[in-house]
């Protein structure tokens, strides 16, 4: 039972979202290719659920919508409160910003594309912006050596707290200096990143105070209690971050 318990506990904790029993059940199935009974799979639940109760653990395996996740418990939220906090005030650099709006007008687009308007190398601005999942490879160019595309993801309209790629500021909102010396596109493409820019700023600065009203209502909570007998909501507990991660340099 021990060894059926590890490898549930080994899903959970692996799972960016609440993994249901039937998931667990078919993962394990398919492992041992044999039909694990589902009383097990309760069973080895329960176990795990009063395991994580303990006070040694900061986290604990947490029952939300039909499944089971890892969350952290309500008396660290100060601290990864704090976490949260500076991770949201890393911010993009200039260059990932010039990128990332070249990518957000012209997609899908090539890197080759993105240095022609740029005029510079954009290897480690395009790994970056992948590494944070602003944006994503969309197939090959049917041009020659088949070049990679890429394209904003939906982590990129998170980010920068827009709905659709709709929301984002038109080349024709921005007026142009008649006496403007330089490339059409690398103008365009520099404006529309200082709206960016805006915009990031914007929504880091709606996160921070999400953050900061939560901790109130924490306070507040822990004020008018002696003791934390109100059961934990899910709301009370961190899960991994999903605030927007910073600076790319």
């Amino acid at each position: 039972m021990d060894f059926l318990q590890h490898h549930i506990e080994s899903l959970i904790f692996c799972s960016p979202d609440p993994i249901k029993p039937e998931d667990i059940r078919a993962c394990l199935s398919e492992m041992f290719e044999a039909e694990v009974p589902m009383e097990d799979i309760q069973a080895a639940l329960e176990k795990l659920l009063q395991k994580y109760e303990d006070d040694n653990y900061p986290f604990k395996i947490f029952s939300m919508g039909g499944g089971y996740q890892f969350l952290t418990k309500p008396a660290y939220q100060s601290s990864i409160s704090i976490l949260l906090k500076q991770k949201s005030k890393k911010r993009l650099s200039t260059s990932a910003l010039e990128t990332c709006a070249i990518i957000a007008y012209k997609q899908p687009i090539t890197k080759h594309q993105i240095e022609q308007i740029r005029g510079v190398n954009c290897d480690y601005a395009i790994q970056k912006l992948l590494e944070k999942e602003l944006i994503e490879i969309q197939g090959k160019s049917d041009g020659v050596g088949r070049p990679i595309l890429y394209g904003t993801t939906a982590k990129f309209m998170e980010y920068f707290g827009i709905n659709s790629l709709k929301d984002l500021p038109m080349p024709k909102d921005f007026s142009k200096d008649e006496n403007e010396i330089g490339n059409e596109d690398e103008k365009e493409h520099e404006i529309i990143a200082a709206e960016l820019e805006e915009k990031e700023y914007n929504a880091q600065e709606n996160i921070n105070s999400e953050i900061t009203s939560q901790e109130n209502t924490t306070d507040n909570t822990n004020g008018d209690h002696s003791s934390p007998t109100t059961p934990p909501t899910e709301e009370n507990f961190s899960s991994e971050s999903q605030t927007p991660e910073g600076p790319v340099e």
